[in-house]
């Protein structure tokens, strides 16, 4: 995996830092119902993904593919 935080809001790096290793070891989304995670599957247009909270509006958001999250984001599709 790739550890460059460039582009990344400073005070978000070790929370992102935490959820993408949590995607990484997970093999299936069920895995990732970590409290504290604010894990949720989306819905309407984004159906099919799911996401994880970083911030107030923030998430890191993913697809999943057999046991591997795929097209992960860090987005607020909330604006």
């Amino acid at each position: 995996m790739k550890s460059d935080t460039s582009g990344i809001n400073p005070a978000w790096v070790r929370r992102v830092v935490f959820l993408l290793d949590a995607v990484d070891a997970a093999k299936s989304p069920e895995q990732l119902a970590l409290t504290g995670a604010g894990f949720h599957a989306l819905k309407g247009r984004m159906e099919g993904r799911y996401a994880m909270t970083v911030t107030r509006n923030w998430r890191l958001t993913f697809g999943w593919d057999g046991e591997n999250a795929v097209d992960v984001d860090l987005e607020d599709y909330h604006g």
